[in-house]
Parts: structure tokens; C-alpha cells; sequence
């Protein structure tokens, strides 16, 4: 795979996020946990007229969506979305990478995210690019559920 474009979504892009996240999440967290998670079908208007969402363009052609949430200390991956057909590509290691250089540029010394535990294979590829755990905790809205707390200190860019 060649390297993505990414671009700030605009309001024109709202169905085409949505679009991504569904086909992202939906089969992947529906056939494990038997439930379609938020982020399949949210309204991400708000979010990307704050310019938190973010689009993965390769081959002219939309594949991956990050969402993030900027906070005093850490920039929070809210989501991270790439389409079926693009799985494996290296796609979201590259948007994971992307959220770390966001989180530089911003000055921030850590990108968090969460993931349920039952999504092993999230995990993995969140530990293969140097996540690591931090905590566990009930998910707050399906009870049983445990959602793990990941976090990844941001490296320091030297700007000339």
C-alpha cells in the first residue's frame, strides 16, 4: 500500500464517515459481541465541526476514518474506522500513526484509547505499535462487558 492522504472532514463528508464507521464496525464487533458499538451509528456532526475527524483517503478513494478528542494532557482516539476491503493494509497502523503526529503538533504527551477486551485482534495491533494497557473497567452501558484503557507516550519531534 502506498501512503494515505489524510484531510479534516467537513460537514459534506457526514455520510460517507458514517458509511466507514458502519462498515468497520459492524461486522467486526456484531459477530463478536452480538451488538452494534455507538461509533457505527453516530451522528458525527458535532464532532467534525469541532474538526476532530479526520479522513483516510488511498487511491482517491475514502477507507479509513479516525475520530479524535483533544483534552489538556492527551489526545483521546475516539475511533478508529477502516473499511473491510482496506483491513490488513497497514491502513490503521498508519491512522494510529497519524493521531501521534496530531498529538505532537498539539504538544500533548499521550494518545489514549479504549477497546473491548473481547476484541483481541484491536488489542494486538493497539500493543504491536506500542500501546499499552493502563486499567480495565465495566462498560457502562452492557453490563458484563469490560472495556480495556490503552495509552502510548507520544515521541518528541524535533522541528527545525
Amino acid at each position: 500500500m502506498g501512503s494515505p492522504r489524510f484531510r479534516l472532514a467537513d460537514l459534506a463528508d457526514i455520510a460517507l464517515v458514517q458509511t466507514v464507521s458502519a462498515e468497520a464496525y459492524v461486522p467486526a464487533y456484531q459477530s463478536v459481541m452480538g451488538a452494534v458499538p455507538k461509533p457505527a451509528i453516530e451522528d458525527y456532526s458535532d464532532r467534525i465541526k469541532k474538526q476532530n475527524v479526520w479522513i483516510a483517503e488511498f487511491d482517491g478513494e475514502a477507507s479509513g476514518v479516525l475520530v479524535l478528542e483533544p483534552s489538556a494532557d492527551h489526545l483521546m482516539i475516539y475511533s478508529i474506522a477502516v473499511l473491510p476491503k482496506r483491513q490488513g493494509s497497514g491502513l490503521g497502523k498508519a491512522l494510529l500513526a497519524f493521531a501521534e503526529a496530531r498529538a505532537a503538533i498539539t504538544g500533548v504527551q499521550e494518545v489514549r484509547l479504549y477497546t473491548n477486551r473481547r476484541m483481541e485482534r484491536n488489542v494486538a495491533l493497539y500493543q504491536a505499535v506500542g500501546f499499552v494497557e493502563v486499567g480495565r473497567r465495566p462498560h457502562p452501558n452492557r453490563a458484563g462487558e469490560v472495556l480495556i484503557d490503552m495509552a502510548k507516550k507520544v515521541r518528541r519531534h524535533d522541528c527545525a
